[in-house]
């Protein structure tokens, strides 16, 4: 697992695709659609306790209005275990209050895009968090 966007909204995560495309990022990507799903796809719990818990997502995109957990819920969980806490988190939100983009710095987000998502907003952040993507080939895309 390269990528995994955690997204309840179906053109949200279609759009936050094709950016990823856009700038040539052609790793295998999971998409889940709740926080609790979120959690327990991370933490290899529920119907993902088959999962290897070693293999980690390299980037977690991950929006804030999510059904059963909420997202900032969602971050303090990645950022306070052990396990979990180096992945970079980019939120993305269609929030752009100050108070939102302050608690996601305060628990470990790495960046914060407002959405939609597109090539520009995606791309702005990728040098900041120095990721080396591998651009080999088209991967599938996974929808849990």
């Amino acid at each position: 697992m390269d990528i995994l966007i955690i997204e309840d909204s179906v053109e949200d995560a279609e759009l936050t695709m094709k950016a990823l495309k856009d700038i040539r990022v052609t790793n295998h990507v999971c998409v889940v659609r709740d926080g609790a799903t979120a959690l327990d796809f991370l933490f290899c719990k529920g119907e993902f306790s088959h999962r290897k818990c070693t293999d980690r997502p390299q980037l977690i995109l991950l929006d804030l209005s999510l059904p059963k957990i909420d997202g900032f819920e969602v971050l303090r969980q990645i950022k306070r275990d052990s396990r979990t806490r180096t992945i970079p988190v980019i939120v993305l939100t269609v929030s752009n209050r100050d108070r939102d983009v302050a608690v996601s710095q305060r628990l470990g987000a790495d960046a914060y895009i407002v959405k939609p998502v597109d090539f520009q907003n995606l791309s702005g952040v990728t040098p900041q968090l120095s990721l080396q993507w591998a651009l080999l080939k088209q991967a599938p895309v996974v929808n849990l």
